[in-house]
């Protein structure tokens, strides 16, 4: 993947949902603007269930939140929006 190039992950679809998980490899995971957040990690005691890493389980590989693209039925799940409504 070029510098240029990210990740598309499109969090409602189904397929996608079980293709990618928390490092851990639980799929209850959401995002959040700056970090990912995963439900069973959150439940279990000792972990943190904030990650910044997606795992893809098709090929091993960890994903940088900044390395994702974020896609939802209404469109992209924009980072970036909390810095454009403050300018």
């Amino acid at each position: 993947m070029s510098a240029n190039e990210k990740m598309t992950v499109r969090i409602e679809d189904e397929s996608d949902r079980w293709r990618f998980t928390c490092p851990r490899g639980h799929r209850d995971w959401e995002p959040t603007n700056h970090h990912f957040w995963c439900a069973t990690c959150a439940r279990a005691e000792g972990v943190d269930g904030v990650f910044t890493d997606l795992r893809d389980k098709t090929n091993g590989e960890l994903y940088a939140r900044d390395d994702v693209r974020l896609v939802t039925p209404a469109g992209p799940y924009d980072r970036d929006l909390d810095r454009r409504s403050s300018a």
